[in-house]
């Protein structure tokens, strides 16, 4: 594959969280592009945590880079705090509240002048202007997936309240970066640790970085988002491992008729799972109703179905 600023190659910075979120701003072959607050910029964001001169884009025959002006609030590529860097397609960067993601180009944008790049900015500025007010930031999921947006925004200190509309409506809570707390659809039962795991395997809707809220819990998350992450990360790769063995999560569970082996071969943690099914009958609701973790609860319905423990419902 060709590499950044190569032949026929062009590349664009796409904002996918910001006031410009859907605008792309082209890349020109052997020039560069300055960011910051100051209006006579290349390329201007005009918010608090922007500094004059904040962050340079050089473009010089095969190569993209980076380099922080000596900003206040730092510039990160894929989360990590950089003083200079060598973009590759991909890579995501956080200035300010503003995500850009190194793309190639269409053949149209990289046409555009550079008043027709700031008029196309503009558009997108009014149409994210026009979708909500209150967030300081915004995008989908399916262009930075969770686990990525997290680290930058551990890394750059973020506070507020993270609002993830997939499947449910999902809420992570930030303190300087750290994730404390989270919840799916209000229902606080499932457990913080438990509903964190979750909302990190979807991979599409939307999300809005929200003002931090007077919000108090009786429990709350002390791991680092790291561990959060790696942990969520390596209980999702597991279930995946298992998915294609599993029952439908609607189906109907039910004990055996006579029940031929004796409860005691079991381990404890199997017992818990075999009232799991006597008491809530589909792997959906076992889980909803469990601070067990959902690959635990899964695995224990496998070893439990291989056992003659349980059966599915006729």
């Amino acid at each position: 594959m060709s590499g950044p600023g190569t032949g026929d190659v062009a590349y664009a910075l796409k904002f996918i969280s910001g006031k410009y979120q859907g605008g792309e701003f082209p890349l020109k072959p052997n020039k560069q592009v300055v960011i910051g607050r100051s209006s006579e910029l290349d390329m201007v964001l005009v918010e608090d945590m922007v500094s004059r001169k904040h962050a340079k884009i050089a473009v010089q025959g095969s190569k993209i880079t980076i380099e922080d002006l000596g900003s206040t609030n730092g510039t990160f590529v894929n989360g990590e705090k950089v003083r200079t860097a060598r973009l590759k397609e991909g890579d995501r960067i956080l200035i300010g509240t503003s995500i850009l993601k190194l793309v190639v180009a269409g053949a149209e944008s990289s046409q555009l002048s550079d008043a027709a790049v700031k008029h196309n900015l503009e558009a997108a500025a009014q149409a994210q202007a026009a979708k909500t007010k209150t967030s300081s930031m915004s995008g989908k999921i399916e262009d930075i997936p969770l686990p990525d947006l997290l680290q930058l925004f551990h890394t750059s200190k973020k506070n507020g309240v993270l609002v993830v509309t997939g499947a449910h409506e999902a809420r992570i809570y930030l303190r300087q970066g750290r994730v404390y707390y989270a919840v799916i659809g209000g229902r606080h039962e499932l457990g913080p640790q438990k509903s964190f795991n979750r909302i990190i395997t979807w991979e599409d809707g939307d999300f809005e970085l929200r003002p931090a809220e007077a919000d108090e819990f009786m429990v709350e998350l002390d791991h680092s988002t790291e561990a959060l992450l790696m942990d969520a990360l390596r209980l999702m790769d597991e279930y995946k491992r298992i998915a294609k063995d599993l029952p439908a999560p609607d189906a109907q569970l039910v004990l055996n008729r006579p029940l031929n082996k004796p409860l005691r071969e079991l381990t404890p943690r199997e017992l818990d799972i075999l009232q799991l099914v006597y008491n809530h009958g589909s792997l959906q609701e076992m889980s909803d109703h469990s601070l067990i973790d959902d690959v635990e609860i899964a695995q224990g319905v496998l070893d439990l179905l291989r056992k003659d423990y349980i059966r599915g419902s006729e």
